[in-house]
């Protein structure tokens, strides 16, 4: 068995495992006879003895791991490629983010480990005194080189010779070679380039949904970080699964529906769109019944139910009246509490826009000072229920009038 790592340590840089489709996490199997791509299995399907098509239970296997030392004992090589990673992110020198980023080894760990193994190494002083050579053979050509200052008269080539034919039309002065062609932009000097130049642009831009859209402006500043094909990846895979989830409750719907066939759901989709549509108008219907006696609301409304069924949007208008505007009464369905109201009481809290649970906790408070003092004012009422004083006047004239309380 050979411990060995073949990937980075990044979970996700590994191939899945054949057997249950997981990240592979060390250590993991590989399979020393099939190939030539590596079959690897995690530990959990190694052990049930997973067998996939010439993969057998009894074949020879290799365990592989990064968990063994290489430059000197406690330093595994997993360790060793996140020093470098961290190095290579945090900057040299930076061993307490080196450290913090590593997790697992101090800031004075991390810094003697990789001045002794990576800059002190024996190993690596042909490769330093290369570097030393290129260094010194790049000052001496400097040293020959020909001063040149932006506001001289920049060098050029002698004439008739190699170099010159070789920088045939090179404009010293301009840095650029001299074009010869003079029709060579010719076919773009008629090309007018407007925003809404044709239908095809706009089938070429990216239609994505209002949620990922809106994951696609957030993750727009990470697009620097990794490539635009990974970036591309990322939110494709996002949109794709928007798409699936939705799909997936339209199928749920018709599997509550009990539609069972895709016939019955087209029927289902028309049905429900005209049921949307008939619901719509009643409550348009329903807000503008209270205004039924002001002639330019009723108007107002008509023009605005006749745009609807044009399909054009409607203009929101704002209706405006002699006196003043009455809201519209509150809807209590699905409130808590409305179960305990008789039908006067529902419509009290429909008019003064209450809702149930604090209509209770008001008719309780003023029903415990009644019988305390064995009867009650408005003024009390008033001080109890600290909420607009119309609608307090209201709630007490309601229930003097169903008889809970009694004038003081």
């Amino acid at each position: 068995m050979d411990r060995l790592a073949s990937f980075g340590n990044d979970p996700f840089d590994k191939p899945p495992c054949r057997g249950c489709s997981s990240y592979l996490v060390e250590p993991y199997i590989k399979c020393a006879e099939c190939g030539p791509s590596p079959f690897l299995l995690c530990l959990q399907c190694f052990t049930r003895g997973y067998e996939y098509k010439k993969h057998q239970s009894d074949h020879k296997y290799e365990i592989m791991t990064s968990d063994f030392p290489v430059l000197e004992p406690g330093w595994t090589a997993q360790e060793e490629m996140a020093l470098l990673e961290a190095v290579m992110d945090c900057g040299f020198g930076n061993w307490q983010d080196v450290a913090y980023q590593m997790r697992t080894k101090t800031k004075e760990e991390c810094e003697g480990h990789y001045m002794k193994n990576f800059i002190n190494n024996p190993l690596f002083s042909s490769t330093l005194l290369s570097l030393r050579q290129m260094e010194d053979h790049l000052s001496r050509t400097a040293d020959t080189a020909i001063p040149f200052k932006p506001t001289d008269d920049p060098p050029r080539p002698s004439f008739d010779s190699q170099v010159s034919r070789d920088m045939a039309g090179y404009m010293p002065a301009r840095a650029d070679f001299m074009e010869f062609d003079n029709y060579a932009e010719w076919d773009l000097k008629d090309i007018d380039f407007v925003d809404d130049d044709s239908d095809i642009l706009h089938v070429l831009e990216r239609r994505y949904p209002k949620e990922v859209q809106d994951l696609y402006d957030v993750m727009r500043r990470f697009a620097r970080v990794v490539g635009p094909i990974e970036h591309d990846k990322f939110i494709e895979s996002h949109a794709l699964e928007f798409e699936l989830r939705r799909e997936i409750r339209r199928l749920q719907e018709y599997r509550r529906e009990g539609i069972q066939s895709f016939c019955g759901a087209k029927v289902y989709e028309r049905v429900k769109r005209i049921r949307e549509d008939e619901r719509r108008k009643r409550n348009m219907l329903c807000d503008v019944l209270q205004y039924i006696h002001d002639a330019r609301a009723c108007q107002q409304w008509l023009h605005k139910q006749a745009a609807i069924d044009a399909g054009i949007t409607p203009v929101v208008t704002t209706i405006t009246t002699s006196g003043r505007r009455s809201a519209p009464p509150l809807n209590l369905t699905g409130l808590p509490g409305t179960e305990k109201l008789n039908e006067r009481e529902k419509e009290l809290c429909q008019v003064v826009r209450l809702v149930p649970g604090a209509y209770l906790e008001y008719k309780q408070a003023l029903l415990n000072e009644c019988r305390r003092q064995g009867g009650l004012r408005l003024a009390q009422a008033r001080s109890l229920i600290k909420i607009d004083v119309n609608k307090t006047r209201k709630i007490y004239d309601f229930l003097i009038k169903e008889g809970y309380i009694n004038k003081a």
